[in-house]
């Protein structure tokens, strides 16, 4: 949008004139599902936090008057069949268009007058994702045994990714655009915050954390998360991506377990041949001998896999930077617009390919 110096005073969200010629445009995307009774309120509460934004609301098969509700209240509504927050949350990346974009439920619980001072933090110090860390002054804000799970599953996460976070699960985030445009999601349900955190973690995006208050739903809002079985689904999701993201550490683990049960079944045997040199448990010394190759083939897949691994997350470095940072200014420079069709045309690209892309397909992809 056009800025003249006076309309940028009023703008909490403006760039000096040398970086940054126009405002950021700002997505508020709330994914829903049976959420009538609250998301009339928090679509309200965006549009009067943030007046420039443009509030996104997408319906996930909901059975009640969420859809009306939003529409009323002056979302933009569309909807994404497959059920689940994580298949949500693809579709939404996927589809809008924006530099910042602000995540949060549609269920009141989180602060929305947090919104401002996030996407502030957010651009001042160029970074790619700040999280709403959940304080909550309300015994009724988190149901019975969520509170130990969060920080059972945090800590998981620091342990084997990096310690990073304090609230892996929070769901109010703003991200920047090249996050958004660089998250190859595959999620499905209430997991997606785990991977979230995870890609963030692993391409060593800048990040931070900024305290939000955190409260209870309203009444005639009910929680969509199941205790033990989305619990479940956010451990597997650590487990997977642990073998994905640390294929070596993984796999070596595996090693030493079958190796130091190899060692318990076959140093007996070893003991008696020794001694008497013979093997009389031939069946026990044969169980040991495969326990151990088994152990060996575990550490072979897990180099294979590191070394695939390392070329995935090259890959995905590349896609990120080719999104501007979130303050290097709106739109693309000239200058990198020029350099990036010089590189595809000669590679003999179209000018409009994607450098990352650009890169696979010539095999310009350093190591």
């Amino acid at each position: 949008m056009d800025a003249t110096p006076s309309h940028q005073a009023d703008k909490p969200f403006m760039r000096s004139p040398q970086m940054q010629p126009t405002d950021p445009r700002i997505a508020v995307i709330l994914p829903c599902y049976n959420e009538e009774a609250a998301i009339g309120t928090v679509v309200q509460d965006f549009r009067a936090t943030l007046p420039q934004a443009e509030v996104y609301v997408y319906d996930n098969n909901s059975r009640d008057r969420t859809v009306e509700v939003a529409r009323a209240a002056g979302a933009i509504v569309r909807r994404e069949p497959l059920q689940g927050k994580g298949n949500v949350v693809r579709r939404m990346f996927a589809d809008v268009d924006a530099d910042i974009y602000v995540l949060c439920d549609g269920d009141v619980t989180y602060d929305v007058a947090s919104a401002p001072a996030m996407i502030e933090k957010l651009l001042e110090e160029q970074l790619d994702m700040v999280v709403g860390c959940r304080v909550d002054h309300d015994a009724a804000s988190y149901r019975k045994g969520h509170r130990l799970g969060n920080a059972l599953f945090t800590g998981a996460v620091a342990q084997l990714f990096g310690n990073r976070f304090s609230d892996i699960l929070s769901g109010y985030r703003v991200f920047s655009r090249r996050y958004v445009k660089s998250f190859p999601s595959l999620a499905h349900g209430f997991e997606i915050e785990t991977e979230l955190t995870v890609h963030a973690l692993e391409l060593r995006m800048p990040i931070a954390e900024v305290d939000t208050p955190y409260g209870a739903r309203p009444e005639g809002s009910v929680s969509k998360l199941s205790t033990y079985r989305d619990g479940f689904k956010i451990l597997h999701m650590i487990l997977k991506l642990f073998k994905n993201e640390r294929p070596l550490l993984f796999f070596s683990i595996i090693f030493l377990c079958l190796g130091l049960l190899s060692l318990g079944f076959g140093i007996p045997v070893i003991e008696t041949y020794f001694k008497t040199g013979l093997v009389p448990r031939l069946p026990t010394a044969l169980l040991s001998a495969s326990i151990m190759l088994l152990g060996f083939l575990s550490l072979t897949c897990g180099l294979i896999l590191d070394t695939v691994t390392h070329g995935r997350r090259e890959i995905k470095r590349l896609a990120y930077l080719g999104v501007p940072a979130p303050a290097a200014g709106f739109p693309r420079t000239e200058a990198a617009t020029s350099a990036h069709s010089l590189l595809n045309e000669a590679n003999g690209l179209s000018p409009e390919v994607p450098l990352p892309i650009a890169a696979v397909a010539t095999g310009h992809v350093e190591r």
